[in-house]
Formats: C-alpha cells, structure tokens, sequence
C-alpha cells in the first residue's frame, strides 16, 4: 500500500480535480429529473401476465378509468329527482375537465325519447318513473349501490390520466354530495406527490442521523462529515447517471441514494477512524495513509465487492423495478468505494487532523464492553441458539402479501378510498377480458359469450361480468347491431373488435383462491380468450417477488462466498466469515414473519442486499483479526480495539439513519427502516460475538495486553 499512498498524497490535487469534475457534471444532469408515478407501468414491463394486460388495452384502446363515487347523507338516494340534477350538475363538471374524454354515470346521456342531452327539465318531467330512466341506461345497476345512496361515475382520461386525477380532484361537487376517488390514475396522482416530498426531505435526514452517529464515535465533526462525503457523492454520481441515461424516478429507485448513502458509508468511516488513530502516532501524512490503507484498503475493495454483489444479485430475478434497484445502488457502491479509497485519502492528506477519539460517546466503553462478550464462548452459544430457535419458529409463517397497495399505509386517503370503493360496487380496480367473436355468426358468438358470462357470475368473488351480451334485451336489436358494427359508442368505449367482445369483471371481496378459480375457469372455456388486469398482474408479482426472495439469496450468498473464498484461500476462514451473515439473514426473514410485514416487491429482496452489507463487518473484523494475529495471543481484543468501534458506529449509523424513512408517507419505506434495524445491530452483533467464537481461545487470551499505541510505537 506504500506506493499507493505515495501516488494518492502526491496527486491528490489531480484526483480531487477530476472527484469536482465528475460531481459538477453529475449535478447538471439532476436538471433532467423527472418522475414515473405510474405504479403500473413498471410491473407490467418484463412479464408474460402484464404485458397480457397491456396488449388487451391497446387492442381495445382503453385506458383506467378514474372512478368518483358519490354518496348522499344517510336515508337519500339517487331515485329522487332534486340528487339526480346534482349528479347532472356534477357530472357536467367532470367532462370540463381537461382531458377527460368521457363521463359514464346512471344518468342516460341523452333524452331516451328525444334524442337530445338530458337536462334538469328532463328528469322533472320522467319524475314518477325515476326507476324507468336509469332502466334506460344498461350500466346503471352497475354504477348504483344496492341502497340507491351512492353511485359511481367513471371518468376515462385522454392520453395523460395523471394530470386528469389531479383536475378531477380538483372539482368542487354539488351540495348534498360527498366524493371519493379512487382507480390507477389517483393512485399515480398521489404518488407523484409522495415522490417529491421524498427526495426532498429524505436524504438530508438520513444524512444528518448518520453524521451524528460518525460523530459519536470519532469526535469530531469535520471527520464526521468527511466520513460521509463518499456515499454522498456516489448518491450524486448514480443519480446524474440515472438521468444521464434518461431514466424516471419511481416508487423504488426513489430509495436508492438512500441505499448508497447508508450503504457506501462504511468504508469512509473505517478510514476516518483509522487515520484518525494514526495521527496519533505520526505527523507524516504519506505514513498515515499509508497505515489506514494497510489496514482497511483491502477490506474496504472486499466491501465494495460484496455490497455490490448482494444487490447486483437482484438483477437474477424477474422483477424490472428490483432489477433497476439492484443495479443502479449495486453502482452507486462502487463509485463511493472508488471515491473512499482515492478520493477521501486525497483529501484527508491536504488537512490539518487532529486525534480526538477519546472523546467519542462510543468510545472506550463501547470497547471494553465488546472484549468482556467475546472472553468466553457462553454469549456466542447464546446467542446462536436465540436466533436459530428465533427463525425456527418464525420462518415457516413467512408469506408473500399480494396487496397492490402494499405501499400506501393503512390510514392513507387513498387505501380508504379504493376500500369504500370496493364495499360499495366489489373493486375499484375491475379486471377485463375477451370473449371469442365471429362477425360472420354474431348471434351464436353472443349466445355463448351470454352463457359464458352468467357462469363467470356464479364463481365466487364475482359482482358481475359486463360485456355487449349483457346487452341482448336492453337493446333494440337495431342498435345492438350498430355497437357490434361499431357504428354505436358505448359510454363504456371499446367492446368490439373484429375478433374479440371486451367484457368486464367487477369482483366482490375475492382472495387468492378465488382469482385462481377465474383463471382457471378461463383456461377450460374456449370462448373465453383471456381474463387480466391489475388483480391478476399482482397475482403473479407476488409470484415473481417469492422467486425473487429465494434467488436473490442464492445468487447473493453465492457471490459473497466466492468472493471471499478467493481472497482468503482458506475455507475455514471462508465459513467463520459466512457464518454471522447466515444467522443475521435467518434472523430477519423470521422477523419479516413475525411482525406482519411479509414479503412485497421491496421487502423480498432486503435479505439478498443484507448479505452484502452484512459480510462488511465479518471481512473487516476477520481483516483486524489477522493483522493483530502477528503479535500473538489476544489478537481478538486487539483487533476489537481497532475495529470495534466503526463496526458498532456503522450497524448503528445505517439503523439509525433509516430511521428517516417513517418521515416518508409510504408505509414500504418505515418496513425498510424496521427491517434494516433488525438486520444491521444483528449482523453487527453476531460478527463482533461469533465469529471469536469459532476461534482458537488464544485470540482472547485474558494476559495484561500491550496498549495498541505502544505497539506502534516500537513497530
């Protein structure tokens, strides 16, 4: 490392010229941040049921409704003539909207009898057959609650259905009329939102946590904050390359400066700390480079190596949002190890550094407390056993939560709303299908679409099934044969094709089972080409995120152990290293379980990242281990002196700093916070306690030990 720190300390200008350099153009290129709110979009892409989905949508050329329920004081009801001139009122407002191509409500848009829009004159006069009007309208029982007080009308959007949901709730209704919105495009609506507060408020926090952590261990805050400068400029450099490449914000890449500022903080710290106590012994900055490289430079390029893997090991799922966060944080990684390893020796050499550790909160004590642990076998065994019987318990409880609003909270507007939703009309979300249609022999196709249609109603979980059969008898068979010829619009769009009659599904407090069955009834009737939808995509995403879970272990344990393998040549050092990331993963897939949380499309894959994360204590540990191996016995107090406190100050640096995630309006984001406290103290934990014990009892020989600064002194 002598010729390395030579080469840092006497280029350090050039290098910090082109760290500037590469930070300036990182920094334009954040000019070009723009956001994805559109959940749907990217779980559709990159699997065979979503992109069934939008090929059905693009043949019909559909697109999600925004869906406004209105509800009426308790003991009204839309059969009156005064709340139905509201509803005109309002549904009026609605097509001026911006965008809104069409209004689908109860009310028949024209006059049945003139052909003429219907007025307010028009439902006074139709007053004594108020059930007779909204007969003339198929949808009506459809969009009416069965207690007549709320109705829902459906507002289908142009070409851009985000900035339709916020226009839409936008509108004052009339008197008397409560609303609740709800459907894909308020959901994007309200995430688009979210995702600016976020990178706003979230990385400043989490950046302040994590320097009051650094600074309770080195005691000092201008090598706190130096500490941290590495993850933050790969935060910077991974998203100027983001948008560099013109990518989006969306509800998962938002997380990753998150990821490399708390991740790619570890190896700034270690090096701080070890400078820090080589400017004890040494004014020379060439030697005190010199010395924290030789200590950590290794470990800190292993780090490097194994954090990446771990999330480049997401990139072996089928996932295209946890293969995007994989590989951007998997980058991010990398270039804060690159700014850590170059970058902040550069800079550290052109300052004057002072050693002020000893007033560190986590200091001594913090150290001694970690030698009296590791003096005997006994809290090792203890705490190996804890766990195990921990994930005995709780592991086989493990599920995958197929909620495709996992990521809203249980009291957000939006939940509620699609919740009402759902009670009122069976899903605020409808599936879509197709059944066979043969132009030539329209009448038999709609005879066995009709047939098939009252099948799919009797499955359980089904509200009703809506399609242009359901309108044989609404219809005179004149204008039915228009919609079929296309000559007709229905409010609700496209339902014919020239091989295919759209039909929607409106399901009614259905599970899992339930939608299997649909499926499945479809896979055996032939006139049924095709049932699809966000339902059925998030059936299959909570597929994909199982696979994902038990891949991304795989892959990143894998990884992780070649790695090391290969750096250590030595197999038992190989498993010693393992075996704190193996109890710390079990650890937390039991605590997943046993809190409820279960596995989502962010939460599936933490275990692949935290073996990444996690094996940096084991490999700096181990590294400690060895260099104070030379000097006999009680290396493994030695060691704890000089690793033992960035080990303690970075588990609880991530932990805390993730802290800042419950400020974030979406429930996934204090998930990650939870779990990634569980899985930091304990993988910081089991690596300082297990790993002595797995070693000889020579490392913790109790022998007065030799102050580590007068062993430096005579080195």
């Amino acid at each position: 490392m002598q010729s390395i720190a030579h080469v840092i300390v006497e280029h350090s200008r050039r290098i910090l010229a082109v760290t500037a350099l590469v930070t300036v153009v990182a920094v334009l290129m954040l000019f070009r941040m723009d956001f994805n709110a559109d959940v749907a979009s990217f779980v559709l892409e990159g699997n065979d049921t979503g992109e069934t989905f939008q090929a059905l949508q693009d043949k019909y050329a559909t697109a999600d409704p925004i869906n406004v329920v209105a509800s009426l004081p308790d003991g009204e009801t839309f059969t009156s003539v005064d709340n139905l001139v509201r509803l005109v009122g309002l549904r009026e407002s609605l097509s001026q909207v911006e965008g809104a191509e069409q209004v689908v409500s109860i009310i028949p848009e024209v006059n049945p009898a003139t052909g003429e829009p219907l007025g307010p004159g028009d439902l006074a006069a139709a007053s004594g057959d108020i059930e007779g009007l909204l007969a003339q309208n198929p949808f009506a029982d459809i969009l009416l609650s069965e207690d007549r007080s709320a109705t829902m009308l459906m507002v289908v959007p142009g070409a851009d259905g985000l900035a339709v949901a916020q226009a839409v709730g936008d509108v004052t209704p009339p008197d008397r009329l409560e609303l609740t919105l709800s459907g894909n495009p308020v959901v994007f609506s309200s995430v688009i939102d979210i995702l600016s507060f976020f990178l706003l408020l979230i990385p400043p926090a989490v950046f302040i946590l994590l320097v009051a952590v650094f600074y309770a261990t080195i005691g000092d805050r201008r090598l706190s904050a130096l500490a941290m400068m590495p993850a933050v400029l790969g935060s910077v450099w991974t998203f100027g390359l983001i948008f560099a490449l013109g990518r989006e914000v969306d509800i998962v890449t938002v997380i990753v400066p998150i990821f490399v500022i708390v991740m790619g903080s570890a190896d700034g710290l270690h090096f701080v700390t070890h400078f820090q106590q080589e400017a004890e012994t040494s004014s020379d900055t060439v030697a005190r480079v010199e010395s924290a490289l030789s200590h950590v430079g290794v470990p800190m390029i292993l780090t490097t190596i194994s954090t990446a893997a771990g999330f480049a090991s997401l990139l072996f799922t089928d996932v295209q949002p946890i293969q995007q966060l994989g590989l951007f944080t998997a980058i991010g990684i990398v270039f804060a190890g690159i700014i850590s390893f170059f970058s902040l020796p550069a800079l550290l050499s052109r300052l004057e550094i002072e050693p002020r550790h000893h007033d560190a909160l986590l200091g001594p004590r913090v150290v001694a407390g970690l030698k009296r642990l590791v003096r005997t076998r006994t809290p090792a065994i203890v705490l190996t056993v804890g766990l195990l019987v921990f994930s005995a318990v709780f592991i086989p409880q493990l599920e995958v939560n197929p909620d495709q609003l996992f990521f809203f909270k249980d009291d957000d507007p939006v939940r509620l709303a699609f919740e009402e939703t759902e009670e009122l009309f069976g899903g605020a979300t409808p599936l879509i299908g197709e059944f066979a249609f043969d132009p030539a022999n329209s009448a038999a196709s709609l005879a066995a679409a009709a047939a098939a249609t009252t099948d799919l109603e009797a499955l359980p979980g089904v509200r009703r099934a809506f399609s242009v059969a359901s309108l044989q008898g609404a219809l005179p068979p004149e204008q039915l044969a228009g919609v079929l010829a296309g000559n007709v619009q229905l409010p609700l769009g496209d339902m014919v094709s020239e091989d295919g009659l759209r039909f929607m599904l409106l399901p009614s407090n259905f599970n899992t089972e339930d939608l299997q069955g649909w499926l499945d009834f479809v896979d055996e009737r032939d006139e049924v080409r095709v049932l699809t939808g966000m339902p059925v995509v998030w059936d299959e995403i909570a597929r994909l995120v199982l696979n994902a879970q038990v891949v991304s272990l795989i892959v990143a344990f894998v990884l992780v152990a070649i790695m090391l393998a290969l750096a250590y040549r030595k197999l038992r050092q190989t498993l010693v290293a393992l075996a704190p990331v193996a109890l710390t993963v079990l650890t937390l897939l039991g605590f997943i379980a046993a809190s409820g949380i279960q596995l989502n499309l962010l939460t599936a894959v933490i275990s692949g990242i935290v073996i990444g994360v996690g094996i940096d204590y084991s490999i700096h540990y181990v590294a400690a281990i060895d260099h104070a191996r030379r000097d006999g016995p009680g290396y493994v107090l030695r060691a704890i002196d000089r690793a033992g406190r960035p080990i303690v100050a970075n588990g609880l640096g991530i932990a805390v700093a993730l802290t800042a995630l419950w400020l974030s309006p979406l429930k996934i984001h204090s998930q990650v916070s939870m779990i990634m406290w569980v899985a930091m103290i304990t993988a910081a934990l089991t690596a300082i306690v297990v790993i002595p014990g797995l070693l000889d009892r020579d490392g913790v020989d109790a022998r007065p030990l030799v102050p580590i600064e007068n062993q430096l002194e005579k080195a």
